[in-house]
């Protein structure tokens, strides 16, 4: 699937900040440093076009990227990064304004079809992740759950770390909506774009999730 452009429109610190309703949402959440920046820039084919940095944390901002897809019409949506949760030197008043900035983002933004939850294939979810997820059912926001950085292990391992990652999530987190993607290597890529727009399309079969099992 080609990207016809793909384009930085905004940091918003509130929700009074963010664009107009209009265009379709999909949008990402995870920890601080579970790789969304890399994704977003991978899944776009725009080096630089989302700001990486060494340093966990530094999204703190709700950023808005407008994407264009070359279908048989042009598809326009706003593919939304959220700031990142679990930094270790975030002050409980920081991590509180992360919740509360969020939770008005998931109540409020009627244009948001899916959130994106990355979870890091070497991590096993920890209480953050598994209070994120429920926290998220409460406000009905379908999910998509997208394991990240799975060139780090062998393909070899990463059935065994799905099995891990799987075990750990809540009982309500359904066990089949979790997949592979790599930044570095671009696997899982062209099935997220597809999902992505079978939701936005809102085509048979929109609930099935992508999958790019080892």
């Amino acid at each position: 699937m080609k990207i016809q452009g793909a384009e930085f429109i905004k940091s918003c610190a509130t929700l009074d900040d963010c664009p107009p309703n209009g265009l379709p949402e999909i949008a990402l959440v995870g920890r601080s440093n579970v790789g969304k920046s890399s994704l977003l820039n991978c899944l776009l084919q725009r080096k630089g076009l989302a700001k990486t940095s060494r340093t966990p944390g530094k999204t703190r901002l709700i950023n808005f990227f407008r994407v264009t897809m070359n279908l048989n019409r042009p598809l326009s949506f706003y593919l939304v990064d959220l700031p990142g949760y679990g930094y270790a030197d975030a002050s409980m008043a920081q991590q509180q304004d992360w919740g509360r900035l969020v939770e008005r983002y998931l109540i409020d933004r009627p244009t948001l079809q899916r959130l994106i939850v990355l979870l890091d294939i070497r991590r096993i979810p920890g209480p953050l992740d598994r209070q994120l997820m429920q926290w998220i059912e409460t406000y009905r926001t379908p999910i998509l759950l997208v394991v990240t950085k799975s060139d780090q292990l062998p393909r070899g391992r990463q059935a065994r770390a799905l099995e891990e990652i799987r075990s750990s999530l809540p009982p309500s987190v359904s066990h089949e909506d979790i997949h592979l993607f790599s930044s570095k290597t671009g696997q899982g890529r062209e099935a997220l774009l597809a999902q992505i727009v079978k939701i936005l399309q809102k085509e048979p079969g929109e609930n099935e999730q992508f999958s790019s099992r080892p």
